[in-house]
């Protein structure tokens, strides 16, 4: 089977507008998150946000950003930058496909346009309203960018959607069906009512009296995710291919593993037995052993009880030989985006061969599972690496692993 490599990054965070300037943060342990002041959330319990360090509407053109949605502005932006990362690959169309996975989709533009409909009527909502908040706006906006005709897909897998993209794209190449995909996730949903509901679901954290210290995972005081923004996208290859276009090579996805708990509708299963599954399959699938595996980018969104399962997984399928990091204690949970743009980190943590540290770990929580990890806190660690985990759990019983080599 042919190796599938990635030759292309692109992201906008709430920690850079880029890649780069991503990276660089999350090395220098900088966080994204900040306290939301906007008047609507005075009353909210929670009130701590990861918003994007760079507006999106500023870099693109004024009449084209108008008509896209928040989510559909990111996505384009972070396929831009892979794509002309990847060198800008010539391709037939009909070999180009796109994966752009979501959790909600258009949903600033749909609750938007809702107040529009209350207070002026049906004659004032925008004629854009449908194609702006439609789930695959993101995955069609990045089609039209690229030209792709060998399918736009969108994967809605909540919180393993950008993961789930990936992975997707690896099939369509392994299906003969691609040679070149655009995948990964995009998510943009600060707003009142998706606050409002993590709020009343106790799985935002609340401590508003210190923002940049509020997503804290593993740790002993966590008290559940900040809301962020963004996009991540990577350009896959069929390895011949790329190499007969003298492209450089990021890494190699080497494998992708997917699963459901099938256990509950927002909780995980408390043993992580089937989030360990996708692992395995991950591992099965790249043809690699547990010991093979140096570091997982882990899910860690630091709710009280997801943490301890995603750690009971990791030990039940790689085992407590691969240095841990969570960098979500510094982007905030990117909901759909999260998983592709952790991705995109795994990968720089294979290049590199460093860890980033996890912040705000100042008490490591108390469960045999995760006291068993080898969790990186503070600095990063440099270290060999030849294989990575990245994994993703969504609501709905999710399970998304990617494992990913040096190039």
């Amino acid at each position: 089977m042919s190796d599938i490599v990635v030759t292309g990054l692109g992201a906008t965070t709430p920690l850079g507008g880029d890649v780069a300037s991503s990276w660089a943060a999350l090395l220098e342990g900088r966080s994204g998150v900040s306290l939301l002041t906007d008047e609507w959330a005075e009353q909210m319990p929670a009130r701590v946000i990861a918003a994007l360090a760079v507006e999106p509407s500023e870099h693109i053109d004024r009449v084209k950003a108008r008509r896209l949605d928040r989510c559909q502005q990111v996505a384009l932006l972070a396929a831009r930058e892979a794509w002309a990362d990847a060198g800008g690959p010539e391709v037939d169309p009909e070999r180009l496909a796109v994966v752009v996975g979501t959790g909600v989709g258009g949903a600033l533009t749909m609750l938007g346009q809702d107040d529009v409909l209350e207070q002026s009527g049906p004659t004032r909502v925008s004629p854009l309203t449908i194609p702006m908040l439609m789930p695959n706006g993101p995955s069609a906006t990045v089609g039209l960018e690229v030209h792709a005709r060998a399918g736009v897909h969108t994967p809605v897998s909540a919180c393993a959607a950008g993961s789930e993209g990936i992975s997707l794209g690896m099939d369509l190449i392994r299906a003969g069906r691609a040679d070149v995909v655009v995948a990964g996730g995009a998510e943009a949903c600060i707003h009142p009512l998706p606050m409002a509901g993590f709020s009343r679901m106790r799985a935002m954290s609340t401590r508003n009296d210190d923002p940049e210290r509020a997503s804290r995972p593993f740790d002993k005081g966590r008290d559940g995710f900040v809301l962020g923004e963004g996009a991540g996208l990577i350009v896959l290859e069929r390895a011949e291919f790329a190499r007969a276009r003298g492209a450089r090579i990021y890494a190699v996805l080497a494998g992708a593993g997917v699963s459901n708990d099938s256990f509950d509708m927002v909780q995980p299963q408390p043993e992580g037995s089937f989030a360990s599954l996708a692992i395995r399959l991950a591992l099965r699938d790249a043809g690699l052993e547990p010991g093979d595996i140096g570091h997982v980018n882990a899910h860690a969104t630091s709710t009280p009880v997801g943490d301890v399962a995603e750690a009971g997984a990791i030990l039940s399928s790689i085992g407590d030989g691969a240095a841990v990091t969570g960098t979500k204690s510094m982007t905030g949970h990117m909901l759909g985006a999260s998983g592709a743009v952790e991705a995109i980190f795994t990968i720089l943590a294979l290049r590199d061969q460093v860890v980033p540290g996890t912040q705000n770990v100042d008490d490591l929580d108390d469960d045999p599972r995760v006291q068993a990890l080898d969790i990186v806190r503070g600095s990063p660690r440099k270290a060999t690496l030849r294989a990575a985990v990245n994994d993703s759990f969504g609501f709905g019983g999710h399970n998304v692993a990617l494992v990913f080599t040096a190039a």
